[in-house]
C-alpha cells in the first residue's frame, strides 16, 4: 500500500489557502491513500482554522514564524512520521497546478528518480520580471553545476521525495531549502530529475523573494555554504595551494635576486608579502584538512540518524504485527 503525502509550508495563508487547497487530488494514479498536511510557520491568522475546516488530514505548527526552510524540513519530519511513501511538497499560493502532482509522483513510483523537482515554464510565466527570469535561469545553472545534476528550475517549490530521500535530507539554511537540497542530493548521489510543469494565474506576490539583489544574495550564500560542508578539502585547500605558490614564487625571486645582488635593499616587502602569502596559504590549508575531518564525522551522524530511523521504524512494524 502506497501512501502519498501533500505537504503546503503556511504563514498566513487563510485567504490563499481557499484557493489551493480545494485543488489537490485526493486520488492519483499508482497511489493507494492520499492525505493533506499544512506546517503553520506562527501563522497569526485563521490558516489553522481555514485548512481544518477544508479538509487537511494533518497539522503541523510551529511556535513562532521560522522561516521557510525549517517549516519545509518540519513538514518533511512529519510526513515520515504518518507514514508517507512518498511526500509532494507545493507552495500556498497556488503557483503550481495540482494536475501535475502526477507527473511528479511516476518517476519515483517507476524506480528512475528518488527527488523528482517540477520545472515551470519560466519564459511565459507574464509576472515574472525580465530580470527575475535572467536570474532564475542562473541560479539554476550555477546549482546544476556545483551539485552535477539535471535540475533546470533549483527554485521550484513543487517537489516529489521518496521516503527514503526524505530520511537522508538535512537543511541548514534558514532562508530557503529549493537549492540545498538539490546540491545536497547531487553530493549524497541520489537519483534527482525534472519534469515540466504547468502554473497558474498569479494570485500574491511572494514572500520569499522581497527583491532580487536580496534574494541572490541569499542564494549565493547558501551555494557557498553547501559547497564548504559537503567539500570542504577543495574550498580551503584551492584557495591555500594558490596563496602558498605564489608565496613560493615571491619567495624564490627575493632568494635569487639576494644571490646575486648580494643585497636585500629595496625588496623587504617582497620578503614581507611572501611571509604573509606563505603563512595564509598554510593555514588554509591546514583548515581543509580539519574541515574534512569535520565533513567525515558529520556524514557520520547523518549515517547514524538515518539507522536510528529505520530502527524505529522496525519497531513500530513489530508493534504492529503483535
Amino acid at each position: 500500500m502506497t501512501k502519498l503525502i501533500i505537504q503546503i509550508p503556511c504563514f498566513n495563508e487563510e485567504q490563499s489557502l481557499k484557493v489551493t487547497l480545494p485543488l489537490l487530488p485526493r486520488e492519483v494514479p499508482g497511489i493507494d491513500e492520499v492525505e493533506w498536511l499544512i506546517i503553520d510557520d506562527g501563522s497569526t491568522d485563521r490558516t489553522v482554522e481555514v485548512a481544518k475546516e477544508l479538509g487537511v488530514d494533518h497539522v503541523v505548527q510551529l511556535i513562532r514564524h521560522q522561516g521557510l526552510a525549517k517549516g519545509f524540513m518540519a513538514g518533511v519530519r512529519a510526513c515520515v512520521e504518518h507514514g508517507a511513501d512518498i511526500i509532494v511538497n507545493t507552495d500556498a499560493d497556488n503557483q503550481y497546478n495540482a494536475d501535475d502532482i502526477p507527473l511528479l509522483v511516476q518517476p519515483i513510483l517507476d524506480g528512475k528518480a528518488e527527488i523528482v523537482v517540477g520545472t515551470r515554464p519560466i519564459s511565459e510565466i507574464e509576472h515574472f520580471s525580465p530580470l527575475k527570469k535572467i536570474f532564475q535561469k542562473m541560479g539554476s545553472w550555477l546549482v546544476r553545476k556545483v551539485s552535477q545534476t539535471e535540475v533546470y528550475d533549483a527554485p521550484s517549490g513543487f517537489r516529489a521525495i521518496s521516503r527514503e530521500a526524505a530520511m537522508r535530507m538535512h537543511v541548514f539554511s534558514k532562508y530557503t531549502y529549493t537549492l540545498e537540497t538539490i546540491i545536497q542530493a547531487g553530493k549524497h548521489g541520489m537519483a534527482i530529475m525534472s519534469v515540466p510543469i504547468r502554473t497558474n494565474d498569479f494570485l500574491r506576490e511572494s514572500r520569499l523573494i522581497h527583491s532580487i539583489p536580496r534574494y541572490l544574495s541569499h542564494s549565493f550564500n547558501t551555494v557557498i555554504r553547501i559547497f564548504m560542508t559537503y567539500q570542504p578539502m577543495s574550498f580551503f585547500m584551492i584557495p591555500g595551494m594558490i596563496f602558498f605558490m605564489f608565496g613560493t614564487i615571491l619567495g624564490l625571486r627575493f632568494l635569487f635576486i639576494f644571490l646575486v645582488t648580494k643585497t636585500s635593499s629595496g625588496h623587504i616587502q617582497s620578503l614581507i608579502l611572501t611571509a604573509i602569502l606563505l603563512m595564509l596559504g598554510g593555514l588554509l590549508i591546514i583548515i581543509g584538512f580539519i574541515a574534512d575531518l569535520i565533513s567525515v564525522n558529520r556524514k557520520l551522524l547523518e549515517n547514524v540518524e538515518y539507522r536510528i530511523q529505520r530502527l524505529d521504524e522496525k519497531v513500530v512494524q513489530l508493534g504492529k504485527d503483535k
